[in-house]
């Protein structure tokens, strides 16, 4: 059994990864912003702690995060004002990863997306690009903080129900993921130290999660 902190506890991923989790034996604290998701949170067997990370400095984040094991970082500004998305994608987001280091966490998963990366090739004036800017910096500092981490980069996101079948590795050819499945992957690298040190990149696919990452042993970013 682990104790495990969700950040951004009230995402749909991070909704079905509590639930997965729980069910495991697992100990799940999610912390969220509005206290109004107070009941959503812990009907997935989460204890929930309502803690808005864009304001809280990297000490209250500590404080948050002592006594876990490992660190899923599943929050997002969700579009709107590049400001906000770079004061959550980008900030908040590093804050967390010194924070997790400050408590004694070392393990720490980042939900990021497919095409990450300071290539990812959208124009200044794309509506995405405060996003993916954000998302490629903080990946960056994760993969240089120390920390024991693994980033996940799942394709367009549906609300169609999961399959437990994913594709990954070099010549992939779908373009999305269900969100249960990408909550299913989150979970699976959890308990697989090997998969630390990768940023691994899926769709939907056929090969059943547990077998897809069996494929990337020693695929190291």
């Amino acid at each position: 059994m682990s104790r495990i902190a969700i950040i951004g506890g009230h995402g749909k991923v991070a909704l079905y990864l509590a639930k997965d989790l729980t069910a495991n034996g697992h100990q799940v604290t999610s912390l969220f912003r509005n206290p109004a998701h107070t009941a959503d949170v812990e009907a997935t067997g989460a204890t929930a702690v309502v803690a808005d990370v864009e304001n809280l400095s990297t000490a209250e984040i500590a404080q948050k995060l002592a006594g876990q094991d490992a660190v899923v970082w599943s929050a997002g500004a969700g579009g709107g004002a590049p400001e906000r998305t770079y004061a959550v994608d980008r900030d908040a987001a590093i804050r967390s990863m010194d924070a997790a280091k400050d408590a004694g966490v070392s393990r720490y998963v980042m939900v990021s997306y497919f095409g990450a990366g300071p290539g990812h090739g959208v124009p200044e004036d794309n509506g995405f690009f405060a996003y993916a800017d954000a998302k490629a910096t903080a990946d960056e500092y994760l993969r240089n903080s120390g920390l024991d981490w693994t980033i996940l980069g799942p394709s367009a996101l549906t609300l169609d129900p999961g399959t437990g079948k994913i594709e990954t590795g070099p010549g992939i050819e779908g373009t999305q993921v269900s969100r249960e499945d990408v909550a299913t992957v989150a979970a699976a690298v959890l308990d697989r130290p090997e998969t630390i040190g990768q940023t691994i990149e899926f769709n939907n696919g056929s090969v059943p999660v547990d077998a897809a990452l069996d494929g990337l042993k020693g695929e190291k970013a």
